[in-house]
């Protein structure tokens, strides 16, 4: 997926950034074998990028890497025409957002990997929003890289003048202590009528579905009962500030209405907290992070997964020493230092202790094992693109029939996904 699926610029997600693009290749002898590489801008600092081609370079004297860093607009058709290339300098590897793994996937330009992801790569402890949808019909074509999710965030001072010690341990706490906040003025959470991305979340938490898969057709799912009980739970949590119920947590960026200070509670990245504070110097030290909350006590919620998978063109000449590239980044030296640069969640749940010093990525974290990614459809980018769950969240939350709403939206997603309409 691209990162504008997290809802806020990357640069809130970390505190290293990258400037500008082009490529990071420092040259190297004619006779070493050159691996070209495609990151996307913002998602690991030069400092890393310089660090690691030491290195490997070191390791494997026979290859020389090119790092060439690409933007996200309009990279779907540039990798596209990649996987198809013949061009000497196309790329041997290739970041893509976790949720576009299945749409090069159809193409067929992509190498199946799932031989090392099983061998080599360690794929059973994976995010599992990382590792589901970089896996299509059973074979595995993306390998995961890193991920990002959306926490809570909250004021600590209005938390302890409503006399909260401490977060809640599950929903329904979540619910009596949001209640309990949403007092006078002062929102017990500000909560966009149409973050689609947390209801996602909510859904899944209650064993529910966006769309499911039926040998390859993917349906509509926001009817079903538990989805149903997703958006039920959205909206008793969304009624207890003032969010808008027609627009999106962009419109404000909830962000800044976080930063006037009588907002207890907002769901985002946790690097949102830099830009509060930069708004509102005072905030700064008194925000505070706790996962999405679950039904089950001290077990977080399901939430939404961003990030980012590898993937390596099959028509690549260097297959070899593009596999032992992707298997660097991926493996735990590199994931430790791009986590605890990039403010990252690593790609194996074994590896997120790596992250306890950072208060917002290690509560990133702890949800990130109960992440999922949107369903692994080549044609889901056409149901963000028009989106009818935003519809759906604005009709139920402003009075219509839960239910009549939800089989419009459902049969509008289907239409979508389904090739046969086309």
């Amino acid at each position: 997926m691209k990162h504008r699926t997290l809802a806020l610029p990357l640069s809130l997600l970390t505190l290293a950034a990258l400037t500008g693009c082009g490529s990071l290749s420092m040259g190297g002898s004619e006779d070493r074998d050159k691996v070209t590489v495609w990151l996307m801008q913002n998602s690991a600092s030069d400092g890393f990028l310089k660090k690691f081609k030491e290195e490997f370079e070191a390791e494997h004297g026979e290859v020389e890497l090119d790092f060439q860093i690409q933007e996200w607009t309009g990279i779907g058709e540039k990798v596209t025409k990649a996987l198809d290339s013949g061009d000497a300098d196309a790329p041997d590897v290739i970041e893509v957002g976790n949720t576009q793994v299945a749409q090069y996937v159809e193409g067929g330009g992509v190498l199946d990997l799932s031989l090392e992801a099983l061998r080599d790569l360690g794929m059973e402890d994976w995010q599992p929003g990382l590792a589901e949808p970089g896996a299509v019909q059973g074979s595995q074509f993306g390998i995961p890289w890193y991920a990002a999710n959306r926490v809570v965030l909250y004021n600590k001072d209005l938390f302890a003048e409503a006399g909260i010690k401490h977060p809640p341990k599950d929903r329904d706490e979540w619910l009596a202590q949001t209640e309990r906040l949403n007092s006078g003025s002062q929102q017990g959470i500000y909560l966009a009528g149409q973050d689609w991305y947390t209801l996602a979340g909510f859904i899944w938490e209650e064993g529910g579905e966006l769309a499911t898969d039926n040998k390859g057709v993917f349906v509509g799912a926001l009817d079903s009962p538990r989805a149903l009980a997703g958006m039920d739970f959205y909206a008793r949590l969304q009624a207890l500030g003032k969010g808008p119920k027609d627009a999106d947590e962009q419109t404000p960026p909830q962000a800044e209405v976080f930063a006037k200070g009588d907002v207890a509670q907002i769901i985002s990245v946790p690097g949102a907290a830099k830009l509060i504070e930069e708004t509102t110097p005072e905030l700064a030290g008194k925000i505070g992070y706790f996962p999405v909350p679950g039904k089950k006590a001290g077990q977080p919620g399901s939430v939404f997964t961003g990030g980012s998978d590898l993937i390596i063109p099959k028509r690549t000449d260097q297959q070899w020493a593009a596999m032992d590239v992707v298997k660097a980044l991926a493996g735990e030296q590199w994931q430790k230092e791009l986590a605890t640069t990039m403010d990252y969640v690593p790609n194996k749940v074994t590896l997120a202790s790596v992250v306890d010093g950072n208060p917002g990525v290690a509560a990133m974290a702890a949800g990130a094992e109960y992440g999922r990614a949107t369903p692994n459809s080549p044609r889901w980018a056409a149901v963000e693109a028009n989106n009818p769950i935003k519809r759906y969240m604005s009709d139920v939350l402003t009075g219509s029939d839960p239910k009549k709403a939800a089989r419009r939206a459902s049969q509008e997603i289907t239409e979508k996904l389904d090739d046969r309409t086309e």
